[in-house]
């Protein structure tokens, strides 16, 4: 979990309209979500670590997807050759 934002995810979330912060929190963790209910973080806050969070799982899944493409091209090359 992350700590405290950081600055370039606070600066994203300033950007963002009303209706895609909502997007964004609808998606929050409930222990981030404690955090925002007990003060511990603004919206804003919150807003911008849901933001590197999610920035996070895509680069994670766009490495596995690699990862499973290039096991795939693999295994053709192996049927065909």
């Amino acid at each position: 979990m992350i700590k405290t934002p950081a600055e370039e995810y606070v600066e994203k979330a300033k950007l963002l309209t009303e209706q895609e912060a909502e997007r964004l929190m609808s998606r929050v963790r409930a222990k981030l979500m404690r955090r925002l209910e007990d003060k511990k973080f603004s919206d804003l806050e919150v807003v911008a670590i849901q933001l590197e969070i999610e920035d996070q799982a895509l680069n994670e899944w766009r490495e596995k997807m690699v990862e499973i493409r290039e096991r795939h091209k693999e295994q053709r090359v192996g049927l065909t050759g």
